[in-house]
């Protein structure tokens, strides 16, 4: 194939690359959420749950729930030629959350993910996100079985402020995962905007 004189001059396309936090309580499907949207096989460290971490670790609500992340999940999603999002998975138990600072660390943002059925599960997140001032949304898990409410009765429940996206979402479907990641940069961009101009020069 000829390239004409601008293709030829063309430089290659630096992507913008952006680092997204998955926070929520466990067993709400942070891994899944990763592993369902990256385009590489997702670093995992989850470990079995043990009797002597019984006492610990709730799980109430996820009795079939074996295994926890220990220290992250890891994956990478190209959005557009120019933009690449790095996701990672915070670890979910409370013994775990000492790492979230480092994790943080210039993160553009967070997804919040929730689960219906045990709801105050994500609030520890969302305090976390809202004392920092990382930009947020929270993403609804819809699972099967568990009764569907209206995304305004998630936030009131959450007591979330008006800015702050609530969807609905299936952590195992790529492209709903996708529609979530491209709605947090949305929002963080808003967000890094609005503080801008609160800023004065």
């Amino acid at each position: 194939m000829i390239l004409g004189r601008s293709e030829r001059g063309k430089p290659p396309v630096e992507p913008v690359t952006l680092k997204i936090l998955v926070a929520g309580g466990f067993g709400v499907g942070k891994t899944t959420l990763v592993g369902a949207v990256s385009e590489i096989r997702p670093l995992r460290t989850e470990e079995l749950l043990t009797e002597a971490g019984r006492p610990v670790d709730d799980t109430s609500g996820v009795e079939g729930k074996h295994t926890t992340t220990v220290a992250m999940d890891f994956g990478r999603i190209t959005v557009r030629e120019d933009l690449v999002l790095y996701l990672f998975g915070t670890p979910g138990q409370e013994r775990f959350w000492f790492m979230w600072d480092e994790l943080s660390e210039g993160a553009l943002g967070a997804v919040v993910l929730a689960d219906t059925r045990r709801l105050a599960d994500c609030f520890a997140a969302v305090d976390y996100f809202e004392r920092r001032s990382i930009p947020f949304l929270v993403a609804v898990n819809c699972f099967e079985g568990a009764a569907r409410y209206p995304a305004e009765s998630v936030r009131q429940a959450l007591d979330l402020d008006e800015d702050v996206p609530v969807l609905l979402c299936d952590a195992r479907d790529r492209e709903s995962v996708k529609e979530v990641l491209i709605g947090l940069v949305r929002h963080a961009m808003a967000y890094a905007a609005d503080h801008r101009q609160a800023v004065p020069g």
